[in-house]
């Protein structure tokens, strides 16, 4: 159990559900077949064991969104709707209009619909209502949209209140991966890797990637005296956990090294043990990660 793209978010107060409370909402809108004529579905899929919607370790939750989706190409609908209107010229001989045709799309879309391929996916967070944490393991804007959706429509009205935040912080991480990278000196706790996106902030296209690069040299500082900025960077923490660090405050490409792997292979025997061990050891080590990163960013940016 180890997620790889984070996206943070913050409770806006305490989070005012128990655990069983938690997992008899959700309960009530679990994962359906799509039906015969839906595109998609999403509803709440058991994190571990059968019956359970909430998986609790050392009172972190792992909840798990699952999404199922048909699979019909529209390239499939329009070649099919295509075929069809030849036919009706030939037929017909005359010319099939602008109008008609997007009728016998809509129809042969209706036809195959219940015929599609479906495959499921499934979208995992974190939640501590101990600190107030929502985490989400999404590479995409979407998804993690689609889980906070989801989400939310599952509480009742008093813990809707809770409704989650984007995590903001006095100091920009762009500003802040700017200074670090022009000072070449990386904040308490954290090294700089060889990975880094700089783009112009006077022209939003123009950008430079660095991948497997060494950072230190001019290079680099002549690029950010001449007005680039850092959009994206390569970090390590505390020589355990690697990521990439964005403009838009999110983890990506998070790895946990050797040190860590290595006591993930023993905190269990069974594949339950090693599961919930994962996971204790994953929001452990990134709990002190997100605090020494709220530190460095100058702290969190509180709501008026």
């Amino acid at each position: 159990m180890w997620f790889r793209n984070l996206r943070l978010y913050r409770l806006q107060r305490e989070l005012n559900l128990d655990l069983e409370r938690l997992d008899a909402l959700l309960a009530k809108k679990p994962l359906q077949r799509c039906g015969s004529f839906e595109m998609a579905s999403r509803g709440w899929v058991f994190p571990r064991q059968e019956g359970a919607f909430v998986h609790a370790v050392n009172r972190q939750w792992l909840l798990a969104l699952g999404v199922e989706q048909k699979l019909l190409p529209s390239t499939v609908i329009r070649q099919t709707a295509q075929e069809r209107a030849a036919a009706i010229e030939a037929e017909q001989g005359r010319k099939v209009g602008r109008k008609e045709l997007r009728d016998i799309v809509e129809r042969v879309a209706e036809e195959l619909m219940p015929k599609a391929f479906t495959r499921r996916r499934t979208t995992w967070g974190w939640l501590d209502p101990v600190h107030g944490w929502l985490v989400i393991d999404a590479g995409s804007d979407a998804r993690a949209d689609e889980f906070i959706e989801t989400f939310l429509s599952s509480l009742d009205d008093g813990a809707a209140l809770c409704a989650p935040r984007v995590l903001q912080t006095q100091i920009s991480p762009v500003s802040a991966m700017t200074d670090w990278l022009a000072g070449s000196e990386a904040p308490a706790g954290f090294s700089i890797d060889s990975d880094l996106e700089l783009r112009s902030a006077a022209e939003a296209q123009s950008a430079i990637r660095y991948v497997h690069h060494a950072l230190a040299g001019p290079e680099i500082a002549e690029h950010i005296a001449a007005g680039k900025i850092a959009t994206k960077l390569g970090m390590t923490w505390n020589d355990r956990v690697s990521f990439v660090l964005t403009d838009k405050l999110h983890i990506k490409r998070l790895a946990f090294l050797d040190v860590l792997k290595e006591q993930a292979e023993q905190s269990g025997a069974t594949a339950e043990e090693q599961f919930d061990g994962d996971f204790a050891l994953m929001t452990g080590e990134l709990a002190h990660l997100f605090n020494d990163l709220l530190v460095a960013l100058g702290g969190e940016m509180k709501p008026e």
